[in-house]
């Protein structure tokens, strides 16, 4: 065996046991599912963690209503052939109830509204445990995550709160309100993810893979022409072969030009690139040099 695949396979087992830790652990725990590839991956674990028997646990998806129509899709697919419970944080239905007011103007997204959401479904549902797939290797703020990252009564993160995690022993002790954002592939690579896509035969959105779509020029990336983004005076619409790196709401999630159709070529373009995929594609982390930080804080993902 290789020793990339060497290392996933010790990646997969350290995920597989944070996923039975957890639910031996706690009481309401939820997957936080989104439909990009690191969530996918979170679910495949899980569904590997506990089978024969079902995922013991409901996934959620803080839904901006601004999605890539392939992704939504794809997420009522995997919901339907996997049985899972489907939990629906909607950022519309916050902005509906006057909870939150939507930006307007160039460069408006709702992404930063899916705080109020998520604290929201989490409140709602009294979850004490929420699985995410971010990874340390795609931000800087994320990098600071603890594998359990303890969130306060508002859902909160401390940076400088965090609780050590010496010898892969977690302690996920909290009071009633609190809760435990857990991140079962903290460790792996946007590279690790891929060759595990591949190894394990897993199925992702059409959209990470390199196609024909019409895209326009802005900030210094490509964005997709959708029914809640169109170009504006002096951006001209084009048909470019792209891919997305990453997914999220389609008015903030640039695509990269590429010819990477296959796993095997997105394997060989992640590994030479030297721009993590938020990096090169994220507009809502263009913010500030710590605009993730800063959202995390106020209870963001």
């Amino acid at each position: 065996m290789s020793t990339s695949l060497s290392q996933v396979a010790n990646l997969e087992a350290e995920a597989i046991f944070i996923f039975r830790e957890v639910a031996s652990e706690f009481e309401r725990p939820c997957l936080l599912f989104s439909g990009g590839k690191d969530s996918i991956i979170c679910l495949h674990l899980a569904i590997k963690a506990f089978e024969p028997a079902p995922v013991p646990f409901p996934i959620m998806h803080v839904d901006t209503g601004h999605n890539f129509p392939e992704v939504i899709e794809f997420r009522d697919r995997m919901v339907e052939q996997h049985g899972l419970r489907l939990v629906v944080a909607s950022v519309q239905d916050a902005i509906d109830a006057g909870k939150v007011t939507e930006q307007t103007g160039r460069g408006a997204s709702r992404n930063r509204l899916q705080t109020g959401a998520l604290l929201d479904g989490i409140e709602e549902h009294r979850f004490d445990a929420l699985f995410g797939g971010a990874r340390r290797d795609e931000e800087k703020a994320r990098a600071k995550e603890r594998v359990f990252s303890f969130r306060d009564e508002f859902g909160q993160w401390d940076p400088k709160g965090q609780r050590p995690e010496l010898w892969s022993l977690y302690n996920g002790r909290h009071n009633q309100g609190e809760h435990m954002r857990i991140f079962p592939i903290s460790n792996w690579t946007e590279l690790d993810v891929w060759h595990y896509i591949r190894d394990a035969g897993i199925e992702v959105p059409h959209v990470y893979f390199a196609h024909d779509r019409e895209v326009f020029h802005r900030d210094g990336m490509w964005l997709a022409v959708t029914e809640f983004l169109q170009p504006e005076e002096g951006e001209h619409v084009e048909t470019r072969m792209v891919r997305f790196r990453t997914i999220g709401d389609a008015t903030c999630t640039g695509a990269v030009e590429s010819a990477a159709d296959s796993i095997d070529k997105i394997i060989e373009e992640v590994g030479a690139t030297r721009v993590t995929e938020r990096g090169a594609t994220r507009a809502d982390d263009r913010a500030s040099e710590a605009a993730m930080e800063d959202r995390k804080k106020e209870g963001y993902f």
